[in-house]
């Protein structure tokens, strides 16, 4: 089971935000959600100016809301929520690059829209996917691989060899697992009103979410048996009712 990745203010304040309808939230709201993570105000603050420069929130009336690529990352964050694929009927999508002399730069931009769009590497320059994701949810990732890549259509002999080839299905099943049980030992403090588990249950979260954006979301036909995303995604939902309830509980005592 991988690790969580220690938050820092910079983290605090995204997955806040990134976790809030509309994204926009006031400072004072920032500052009481570092409070969780023990974060003095003036490092929350200092935070804050940073990612307004780095172009990753507008401040807004005294406000902050994403800008920049966290927003993109939050369309992503909530379409792997949903998970929704189309109709499946046999064929594969392969993107090969074509483009020549490019930089170091082009290629790491190439490897971050692949991954966004979950097409996975074959060989070096030949990515695929199966065709069940609907081509309206590719945006700015889809003109970073059209402006290096050539599409073609694929037939493949053993689709399920070939998924298992490219993801490392058991490895993604064991984590979901491993996060499903963890959400099942915190939401009972939680819808037992326990701040105590805000924070671990703040970190838990931002893990479940990471995971679900790893989800190759497969046609229902290669996954393999007893594949645990549709059951991640709901314990999720419960989830995150159950923690935001609490969190709102912590907000208010800061009224």
């Amino acid at each position: 089971m991988s690790r969580d990745r220690p938050l820092t203010a910079r983290s605090v304040i995204a997955s806040t935000l990134l976790g809030s309808e509309p994204p926009r939230l006031p400072s004072r709201r920032l500052v009481q959600a570092g409070a969780l993570f023990g974060l003095a105000e003036g490092t929350v603050r200092v935070a804050l100016s940073r990612m307004v420069k780095a172009g990753e929130l507008h401040n807004v009336d005294g406000s902050y809301e994403l800008a920049g690529d966290l927003v993109s990352r939050q369309r992503r964050q909530r379409e792997s929520l949903l998970g929704e694929r189309r109709p499946w009927r046999g064929s594969w999508r392969l993107a090969v690059v074509v483009a020549e002399a490019r930089s170091a730069g082009e290629r790491l931009d190439l490897r971050r829209a692949m991954r966004t769009l979950r097409l996975a590497e074959r060989r070096e320059g030949v990515w695929a996917r199966p065709d069940n994701l609907d081509p309206r949810r590719f945006g700015a990732e889809r003109a970073v691989i059209d402006s290096q890549c050539e599409w073609y259509e694929a037939e493949v002999a053993d689709d399920a060899a070939l998924a298992g080839a490219l993801w490392d299905l058991d490895g993604w099943a064991r984590e979901a697992q491993a996060l499903r049980e963890r959400m099942d030992g915190l939401i009972g403090r939680l819808e037992d009103d326990d701040r105590r588990a805000l924070a671990p249950g703040f970190v838990l979260a931002a893990g479940v979410l990471r995971h679900v954006q790893a989800d190759p979301l497969l046609p229902s036909d290669l996954e393999p048996a007893g594949w645990p995303g549709s059951e991640l995604r709901l314990d999720y939902d419960r989830y995150d009712g159950a923690f935001r309830s609490v969190l709102r509980g912590w907000f208010l005592e800061w009224e």
